[in-house]
């Protein structure tokens, strides 16, 4: 797996003023005197997996406060190395904190976790995260060839069109992206977690995370057919782009790779 480094700020919404927003490149399972523990660093192939994990304290102990962020208390990712095999779940707290996330079955391979959340610190300001940890699945792993950088991309019928022509690593710049069906506009994107549309990005040469918000304000089942993102992308290279949208109570995850400068 890549190795691990500091985190830093690697993610902003636009349009949603006042939100606090998990931050960090999610490259580190420790920041701010919080720590992500995975419950078992292995889990077995070819089923479904109950991820169990907890969030530790700088007192060492399970945290159970959290604030919600875009309707829940933790967002739960995961992705193979050669950024396949992407999942985003939000699991469910015991009273003792520990987590689980119900995970469909996975695909021999090295892997890594994240949790996204937003905690408190001691004086009650809220703290913003995105930790991992990485997770070995045994046997013979298959590798998936990244696709190349691609401007469209297709999913069960809709066809996702990015405008990257801006996309430079560093710098915050507006991302357009349009859904359209049978070479017509979708007009009827629903609200999922509380926006028309949820993207996250993985770096391809380390697994760094980030993670975008339109700023399109929520108005029914009308979403589309064109939404706004504010991106950053913290460093140059190839991303891997997962954007989640919903349709007639379906949820579709689109995939594509973007390249940075």
């Amino acid at each position: 797996m890549p190795g691990m480094s500091s985190p830093t700020s690697a993610l902003h919404a636009s349009g949603m003023p006042g939100m606090d927003m998990p931050t960090g490149n999610g490259l580190s399972a420790t920041s701010a005197g919080f720590t992500f523990v995975p419950a078992a660093t292995t889990a077995n192939a070819g089923a479904p997996v109950d991820f169990r994990f907890t969030i530790t304290g700088p007192d060492g102990k399970p945290v159970t406060a959290f604030q919600p962020d875009q309707t829940q208390l933790m967002h739960f990712y995961l992705i193979r190395d050669d950024l396949s095999g992407f999942q985003h779940v939000h699991g469910t707290m015991a009273a003792d904190g520990t987590w689980t996330a119900p995970l469909a079955a996975l695909q021999p391979g090295s892997y890594r976790t994240y949790a996204s959340f937003i905690t408190t610190d001691a004086a009650g300001k809220a703290v913003p995260l995105v930790l991992s940890a990485p997770v070995t699945v045994a046997g013979d792993a298959t590798p998936v060839t990244l696709p190349e950088p691609a401007t469209t991309t297709e999913v069960e019928g809709y066809t996702v069109t990015l405008d990257t022509a801006q996309l430079m690593s560093g710098m915050s710049h507006p991302l357009t992206v349009t859904i359209s069906r049978d070479g017509k506009p979708v007009t009827d994107l629903q609200p999922y977690l509380d926006t028309y549309a949820h993207l996250t990005a993985f770096r391809r040469d380390d697994l760094a995370f980030a993670h975008l918000h339109p700023g399109d304000a929520v108005n029914g089942d009308h979403g589309g057919p064109t939404l706004k993102f504010e991106a950053e992308l913290p460093q140059p290279g190839q991303w891997r782009l997962f954007l989640q949208f919903r349709t007639g109570g379906v949820l579709h995850t689109a995939a594509i790779t973007v390249a940075a400068s």
